[in-house]
């Protein structure tokens, strides 16, 4: 890409898109194109096909999705299969269409088995079956990473999927219902931290901007039984699941820098055409288990209360390292650890 080149970011208000569109900025790139969902549903073929007629980007970050912790996809498993398989067909054909040079899908690791051998390695893909938790999400980006094989192989297209590790950073959601382990855990102990501590003014501004509850709770006896469901007491927090799950943690800004990397260093033609699929997975290739992360939070934020695991709770697929041998081969490692990471999310969060 050229400092001036045409350059698509979806979804540049998400955890990821956001990131991308920073790391973009600041490196000087000035031709960035972005629009939010109301300017733009992706979901809609039509819409999809006149922007790109309209703006003709060069290069497409194909970052927007519906996401969502476990929770939600259990809730909506239609809504996460439908709507980011036409999000992801209808950016890929507008991008065929309109001779975009070269498109990076940024798909997920929930496309690899519940049992895949560890760390996972790309050519994991479709050799067992998937964690049912997240299942929907999961065979949606599947399809997007064949899509892009698709598209390379019939119309000579430059598309790459990106299979990154957990993401958490920077701007991500504080919905509860919605959000993954880390912010959601993150939350969690900041909020029985401040009722632990007496701090209702705390407690009540940050309930008042991001509700926990439907109904927003009023009297401090509302707060506590809200608090209640989600696990959090005066003296303890429950964190779902047994702890022994394990993941390998990303820090957003990371994968937009390798993002950038394998858009400006890499096409489709020097990876495989058949397995690994044209796909990279990016990660620290390094895990951590959700008890101990637990613990890390608690210690980042100073909660003094007990932390209990509840095993009657789903805690999606036992283990999920990420093997980066192929990404680290191309030229490219992550730069902060989990450790680093938590500490300046929680400095953010706390001092908002």
């Amino acid at each position: 890409m050229d400092l001036s080149s045409r350059i698509y970011v979806s979804g540049h208000r998400g955890l990821v898109g956001s990131a991308l569109f920073r790391r973009l900025s600041s490196s000087g790139y000035s031709n960035l194109i972005v629009r939010s969902h109301a300017e733009l549903d992706l979901t809609d073929e039509s819409a999809v096909d006149t922007f790109f007629k309209q703006e003709q980007p060069e290069y497409v970050f194909m970052v927007a999705a519906k996401v969502g912790g476990i929770q939600a996809c259990l809730k909506e498993p239609c809504d996460f299969l439908v709507d980011n398989l036409r999000m992801e067909l209808n950016v890929f054909h507008a991008s065929f269409r309109y001779g975009v040079k070269k498109l990076l899908f940024v798909s997920s690791a929930c496309i690899y088995p519940e049992n895949a051998p560890q760390p996972i390695t790309e050519d994991s893909l479709l050799t067992d079956v998937l964690d049912i938790a997240n299942e929907p999400y999961g065979l949606a980006k599947i399809i997007g990473v064949k899509a892009c094989i698709a598209y390379n192989r019939q119309y000579g297209t430059n598309f790459i999927s990106l299979i990154p590790s957990n993401i958490y950073g920077p701007d991500d959601t504080r919905d509860l219902t919605r959000a993954h382990v880390v912010p959601s855990m993150l939350r969690k102990f900041i909020l029985a931290k401040w009722l632990r501590d007496g701090e209702w003014g705390k407690l009540r501004k940050d309930i008042a901007h991001y509700p926990i509850s439907k109904d927003a709770p009023a009297s401090d006896a509302d707060i506590l039984k809200a608090l209640k469901t989600l696990g959090i007491t005066e003296k303890s927090i429950s964190i779902w699941g047994t702890g022994k799950a394990t993941r390998d943690f990303l820090w957003s800004e990371d994968l937009a820098d390798a993002a950038i990397f394998i858009m400006n260093e890499v096409d489709a033609d020097q990876l495989d055409s058949y397995h690994p699929n044209c796909q990279i997975n990016i990660g620290t290739g390094e895990e951590i288990s959700i008890r101990d992360l637990a613990y890390l939070i608690g210690r980042e934020v100073g909660y003094g209360g007990e932390i209990l695991f509840d095993a009657t709770k789903p805690e999606g697929v036992p283990r999920r390292c990420m093997d980066v041998k192929r990404i680290n081969h191309l030229g490219w490692k992550h730069r902060v650890s989990v450790a680093d990471g938590i500490k300046l999310l929680t400095n953010q969060y706390m001092n908002a």
